[in-house]
């Protein structure tokens, strides 16, 4: 019973409550048609297949988007076949040669479910994403996209080229644009508090507790909103009667073991979630296939978040909210601003910061993120930084270089 069922689980539990509700299977081995046994003639990946009333099911198949986007685009190329060089050559472009660029198929995906919420068919769209590390990756690609393009080819510069006389030149600009648009879509989708929430799904074992605080403290990081953990497989409380019936077995033994071990477990990923709503899913005597046992499958809220939990990770709609700047002291040069970044579950130890011009690169657990500074920070040089309790705090001081007299 993987994350695939515990998704659609909670897919179908939204759809009974009489919600309209699509679940997206994103990971490239897909399993949610077959975790929902639907075997129907339509269940064809990137369709839409319904299941009942209210509830849709749909694989995406990134590799049909990144052909298709770059086959319309080898096809404007090849009409646009005059002009001038400017010292770039353009050949034909063959969509399957682009394929394995990194980062392709996973922001088309990510852009192709921004689509699906843009209709407004459904109450409730859930995304199933590959594994922890694959997902954080994936996640992560918007803010990657859009920082590199300007990187590398500024928006201005594209303007001026795009404006130039050689058509194909033209196009290729049309072209990132669009890819900068749709990367900056996608993350405005994402990390919006008013309508995208994460769910961590994790098993109560000491690597699932380790992978945990990890995907947490990266969460925090990107500005990721996560509100639920649930926690998948927890072997079930039998009752002392159906013990009894096989007496000291060494089933019983071994059993009462592993959920001993479980328990402990959970009351760690519990403590490490405190702010977060945290459900139980109990693990079923069969393998859950079909909606009759997904229905069956028991889970509770073992708590409700703390009253602090709104304020945890709550973000306005643009993600640089996540960090807040202050004049702490001193006027003029003396002056002295701090920026305050909440990243409630970081290991200290494991903290790194750094800056790139305008940028400052903060890492933990594992994961790194790049923040743009505000404005009248980017004229300031950093002079320290703490971690306070569960808040990191950078100073600066006006660069006297720079800073206006």
């Amino acid at each position: 019973m993987g994350k695939t069922t515990v998704a659609a689980k909670a897919a179908l539990d939204a759809s009974l409550s009489g919600e309209r509700t699509l679940i997206v299977s994103f990971d490239q081995a897909h399993s949610l048609l077959d975790v929902m046994d639907v075997s129907a003639p339509s269940a064809r990946r990137g369709s839409v297949v319904p299941v009942t009333e209210h509830l849709d099911l749909m694989e995406l198949d990134t590799l049909a988007l990144v052909e298709s986007s770059y086959r319309a685009l080898s096809v404007i190329l090849a009409v646009a076949k005059t002009g001038h060089e400017h010292g770039v050559r353009f050949g034909a472009i063959d969509p399957e040669e682009v394929v394995g660029a990194p980062g392709v198929q996973e922001v088309l995906g990510l852009d192709r479910i921004v689509g699906l919420v843009g209709e407004n068919r459904w109450d409730a769209v859930f995304v199933d994403l590959p594994a922890t590390a694959d997902a954080l990756r994936t996640l992560q690609l918007p803010d990657l996209v859009c920082g590199y393009l300007d990187r590398l080819w500024p928006q201005h510069d594209r303007v001026v080229a795009g404006t130039g006389t050689d058509p194909r030149l033209t196009v290729v600009v049309a072209m990132v644009e669009r890819v900068a648009a749709t990367a900056e879509g996608v993350r405005d989708l994402l990390f919006d508090s008013e309508r995208t929430s994460a769910t961590l799904v994790v098993t109560p074992e000491a690597v699932g507790l380790a992978e945990a605080r990890r995907t947490l403290s990266a969460a925090a990081l990107m500005g990721l909103g996560i509100d639920t953990v649930i926690v998948n497989k927890v072997l079930p409380n039998l009752n002392s009667a159906s013990i009894g019936l096989v007496g000291a077995h060494p089933a019983v033994f071994w059993f009462e073991g592993w959920r001993a071990s479980q328990q402990s477990v959970l009351t760690d990923i519990t403590q490490a979630a405190a702010h977060l709503s945290v459900v139980i899913v109990e693990r079923a005597p069969h393998e859950p296939v079909g909606l009759a046992s997904l229905g069956a499958l028991v889970s509770e809220n073992e708590h409700e978040p703390s009253p602090r939990a709104p304020g945890l990770f709550a973000r306005a709609n643009r993600r640089d909210s996540r960090t807040v700047v202050a004049h702490e002291s001193g006027a003029g040069l003396e002056s002295v601003y701090t920026m305050t970044m909440h990243l409630p579950v970081v290991d200290p130890s494991t903290l790194t910061l750094g800056r790139v011009e305008d940028d400052v690169i903060i890492g933990a657990d594992g994961a790194r993120t790049r923040v743009r500074l505000a404005s009248v920070l980017r004229r300031c040089e950093v002079v320290g930084a703490e971690f306070d309790a569960e808040d990191l705090v950078v100073r600066f001081m006006p660069d006297p270089n720079v800073w206006p007299a």
